[in-house]
């Protein structure tokens, strides 16, 4: 699998604290490896067809679709981005 980062998302993401983007990072790293991982806390999102979250911290998450070989990295940011992914 591959990231393909929506234009959304490279907004959002340039916004975020530098501690979050590397932590971020982390979080993206493991989601290639083991998307079943515990911190990840991964789940498909109620009222959507295909779009998931992930937790980057308690407070950050992001989400994706999942479309061939890529996730769709689409929004990233605080529990306020969930309310339309």
């Amino acid at each position: 699998m591959q990231f393909f980062r929506a234009l959304k998302f490279k907004k959002q993401y340039k916004k975020l604290p530098q501690q979050i983007k590397e932590t971020t990072q982390k979080q993206l790293d493991l989601l290639l490896l083991n998307p079943k991982h515990p911190s990840l806390n991964l789940k498909k999102m109620r009222g959507t067809v295909d779009i998931w979250e992930c937790r980057v911290t308690d407070s950050y998450r992001f989400t994706f679709q999942v479309a061939q070989d890529y996730y769709i990295l689409r929004k990233i940011g605080t529990h306020n981005i969930l309310k339309n992914p």
